[in-house]
């Protein structure tokens, strides 16, 4: 079991790692598809900033009720109806940002069983509030390696560490 301040450390990582992602990109190369099949940069930020509440939400409702169902949502259907390239980045960037800090400071009061609370998610089964926390962790990164791509694909320069 991973401990609580390690996990609340990570999670927050993510966001700047987004931010570093997408640096320097204009608004062309955000809309841009150089990956075919690919989601563009700016639809990967907005998956992202969607999703983000619908992971706190599941690890809240894991922490105060008493095994919740945890609904799974489709991304395809997000992208396709929510006007992803209509939406302004640095507002996408913020949602996941101040989503983040927010869940981060609830997890701070809990104590360390807390995290082997359980929700049912309604198509993978039981989940921790700890693989819960997990799975948040690693979304941004599981993304940002697409964003890589597409900047690789555009001829952009990799974005430098802060």
């Amino acid at each position: 079991m991973a401990a609580l301040t390690d996990l609340i450390a990570r999670y927050l990582e993510g966001p700047a790692l987004l931010r570093r992602a997408v640096a320097g990109m204009t608004r062309e190369q955000l809309l841009a598809r150089p990956v075919p099949g690919r989601w563009s940069t700016l639809e990967v930020v907005c998956h992202l900033a969607d999703f983000e509440p619908i992971f706190a939400d599941r690890a809240k409702r894991v922490i105060a009720e008493d095994r919740p169902t945890l609904l799974a949502a489709d991304e395809n259907r997000f992208v396709a109806a929510l006007a992803y390239h209509d939406r302004d980045l640095d507002e996408e960037l913020t949602i996941i940002e101040q989503t983040r800090r927010q869940l981060a400071r609830i997890l701070r009061t809990l104590p360390p069983e807390t995290l082997q609370r359980e929700g049912v998610h309604s198509q993978r089964g039981p989940r921790t509030l700890e693989q819960l926390l997990e799975s948040a962790i690693n979304h941004i990164p599981h993304h940002v390696r697409f964003i890589e791509d597409k900047r690789r694909a555009l001829g952009l320069p990799a974005p430098t560490c802060q």
